[in-house]
């Protein structure tokens, strides 16, 4: 039976390569040139913790870090923003960003529903943070990819290991 899985992955090489554009991108900026700027990827956690200035400078690394992102062929999904606010520490605001690598159990839930609702004839299993849909059809499944780009979720997907 044909198959293929939905995931949620980074790619560690591609998200530090992005970084480290943003890094070089900002120490030849004239606007910081001068100025506390410190952003660092913790690779086992998938956490990035950018210290600068202002909260203005703050705005601006992260969209520096956006823009740099989607060069590198990422998606700008892959930063949760609002899990924590910036906070400021002394003359310094920081900021930790954590990066989603990997489905959470409620969003492969929510995923999992929408496919049942969307009325394909599909069979679906959540395997750790792996989602498998095997249908009968091939067409079946390409219906399954065209529809789950039209949910609008916050996780960025990829559909990987398409079996035939």
């Amino acid at each position: 039976m044909p198959s293929f899985d939905l995931v949620s992955k980074v790619d560690l090489q591609t998200l530090d390569n992005a970084i480290n554009t943003v890094k070089k991108e900002i120490t030849n900026r004239f606007d910081f040139k001068d100025s506390h700027v410190q952003i660092e990827l913790n690779k086992k956690e998938f956490i990035l913790n950018i210290e600068v200035d202002s909260d203005m400078k703050l705005n601006q690394v992260t969209d520096v870090l956006i823009s740099r992102t989607l060069k590198q062929g990422l998606e700008a999904g892959i930063y949760d923003f609002e899990a924590k606010a910036a906070y400021q520490s002394g003359k310094i605001w920081k900021k930790e960003i954590p990066v989603r690598n990997g489905l959470k159990q409620e969003d492969a839930k929510k995923i999992v529903k929408l496919i049942k609702d969307s009325g394909l004839k599909v069979q679906v299993a959540i395997m750790d943070d792996i989602i498998r849909v095997t249908g009968k059809k091939i067409d079946d499944l390409q219906s399954v990819i065209q529809a789950s780009k039209t949910w609008g979720l916050e996780v960025p997907l990829q559909y990987i290991n398409m079996k035939s």
